[in-house]
C-alpha cells in the first residue's frame, strides 16, 4: 500500500544508512537496544545522533527520512547489519568467531580484508526468538523527530543465514529450513513495527537478484520468491520497500561490474509483493534503465532508481542529477519513478558531508524536473544563500 510516497511527485529518499558522527561510539553489542538505551550515555549519544541525521536530511530535502542505522553497532565496514539479527537468535554460538561463509576476495584488496575481519556465530541448533530486535523502539526515536515519514530497513533473511556456518544438524546444507526459520522471526517483528504505526518498510537485499545473475535455477529462485512473500507477511497497511544493489561493505562493489538484472526484473516487479523496488543505477552509468522499458505504461510497483554513487566521493550536481532523472523517464513513468542513492553511505563509506550534500543534489535535481514538468517544487535548505553558514558576498564590481 502506498502510505508514504502516493502523493509524492518524484519523491527523494537515500538507501538507509548514513555515516555516523564521530562521536557516537556507543555500541549494543548483542544487547536489548532497550538496555543500551538504559545507559545515561548511550541514550544521550543515540538519541542525539539520530537527531542529527534526521536533521541533516531535512535539511537535505529529502521526503522520505531513514534513521541512518545508528542502533547497529559501529562494526567493520557494515558486519553488524548482518549480525544484528543472528546475535539476537536462540541456537547460534555465543561467540564470533567463525568467517563469512561462501565469501572471498583477492587478497591485498580492501574487499578481502574486510571478509577476512568479518566473523560470526556459528549456527549450533534450532534458531528461535531469544532477544527482540526491537524495531519499532528504534523506529520511533527517529520519526519522534520528524513531521517526514522515517523509512525503516532491515536485512533479508536468505542474506543474513548466507554468511553463517552450519555446526549442527537441525539444518541441511542448503539453510533453506534455517532461512525460513528466520523469516519468521523476522515477520513478528515487522509486524510489530507497522504496529507502531511505521509507514515504511524496507527489506534490503533479498538474495534473488544475485543468484539470478550467477544463474540460479527456477527453483532456487522461486524459493526465494516465497521466502520474501513470507517475510512481509501480513503487512498490508504499510508501504513495502525492496532494495537491491550490487554490495557496500566500505563502498565496494562485491558483484562484478557486469552483474546485471536482466533476469530478476519481472521478478521484482511481478511476483515480490513489495510497493517500490530500488536498483542501483548510478555506479553503472544507468545502462540497465532499457530493462524497465517493457513495463512503462504498465507499472504496478514504483522503481526507486540510484542517482548518486555511494562509492564516488565526487559530488554530483544538481544538473547531473537532472539529467539523469530525465533519461530514466524515457524508461520509467514520471508517477512511478523515485529517486534515491545507490546504497547507503555509510558502514566505512564516504564522509558525512559528501552524504548531505548528495542528498542535497537529489533534491535540487528533483526541483528542477518538477519545475520543468509543471509540478510544484520542495524547499531545499541546503541550498538557499542566505543560510549558508558562511554567507557569500557579491564578487566586487570591475573597475
Amino acid at each position: 500500500m502506498l502510505t508514504a510516497t502516493k502523493d509524492l511527485f518524484l519523491p527523494t529518499t537515500v538507501t538507509g544508512s548514513w555515516p555516523r558522527p564521530s562521536w557516537h561510539r556507543g555500541n549494543l553489542r548483542r544487547r536489548p537496544f532497550s538496555s543500551g538505551m538504559a545507559e545515561v550515555e548511550y541514550r544521550e549519544q543515540l538519541v542525539d545522533a539520530v537527531a542529527t541525521v534526521v536533521s541533516d536530511q531535512e535539511l537535505a530535502g529529502l521526503d522520505i527520512l531513514t534513521n541512518g542505522d545508528y542502533h547497529l553497532d559501529d562494526d567493520l565496514a557494515g558486519r553488524s547489519w548482518f549480525s544484528y539479527p543472528l546475535e539476537r537468535l536462540d541456537g547460534m554460538a555465543e561467540l564470533d568467531l567463525e568467517p563469512a561463509a561462501g565469501r572471498s576476495a583477492r587478497p591485498g584488496t580492501w574487499l578481502s580484508e574486510i571478509i577476512g575481519g568479518w566473523k560470526y556465530p556459528a549456527v549450533v541448533g534450532r534458531v528461535a526468538p531469544r532477544t527482540p530486535l526491537e524495531l519499532a523502539k528504534v523506529w520511533r526515536v527517529a520519526q519522534a523527530r520528524s513531521e517526514r515519514p522515517v523509512k525503516l530497513g532491515t536485512i533479508s533473511a536468505d542474506l543474513a543465514a548466507s554468511v553463517v556456518t552450519l555446526q549442527t544438524d537441525a539444518y541441511a546444507d542448503d539453510k533453506r529450513e534455517l532461512m525460513w526459520d528466520i523469516a519468521a522471526i523476522l515477520n513478528r517483528e515487522l509486524r510489530a513495527l507497522a504496529a507502531a504505526g511505521c509507514r515504511v518498510i524496507q527489506i534490503e537485499e533479498p538474495a534473488i537478484h544475485g543468484l539470478a545473475a550467477r544463474g540460479a535455477s527456477d527453483d532456487v529462485l522461486d524459493f526465494h520468491v516465497d521466502l520474501f512473500n513470507a517475510t512481509v507477511e501480513g503487512l498490508d497497511d504499510v508501504e513495502l520497500w525492496v532494495h537491491t544493489c550490487w554490495g557496500n561493505p566500505g563502498a565496494q562493489k562485491v558483484f562484478p561490474g557486469d552483474a546485471s538484472y536482466e533476469r530478476s526484473v519481472d521478478v521484482y516487479l511481478n511476483r515480490i509483493r513489495a510497493d517500490v523496488w530500488t536498483i542501483e543505477s548510478k555506479d553503472n552509468g544507468h545502462r540497465e534503465l532499457p530493462l524497465l522499458a517493457p513495463y512503462k505504461g504498465k507499472l504496478t510497483k514504483k522503481i526507486a532508481v540510484g542517482f548518486v554513487s555511494h562509492r564516488n566521493l565526487q559530488v554530483e550536481t544538481p544538473e547531473e542529477v537532472a539529467a539523469d532523472v530525465r533519461l530514466a523517464l524515457q524508461h520509467v513513468d514520471a508517477d512511478k519513478l523515485v529517486l534515491s542513492s545507490d546504497c547507503g553511505f555509510g558502514r566505512q563509506g564516504v564522509p558525512r558531508p559528501i552524504a548531505l550534500y548528495k542528498a542535497a543534489a537529489l533534491a535540487q535535481g528533483a526541483n528542477i524536473v518538477r519545475a520543468e514538468l509543471g509540478m510544484p517544487v520542495t524547499e531545499v535548505r541546503a541550498a538557499d544563500p542566505a543560510l549558508q553558514i558562511d554567507v557569500q558576498q557579491p564578487a566586487p564590481a570591475l573597475a
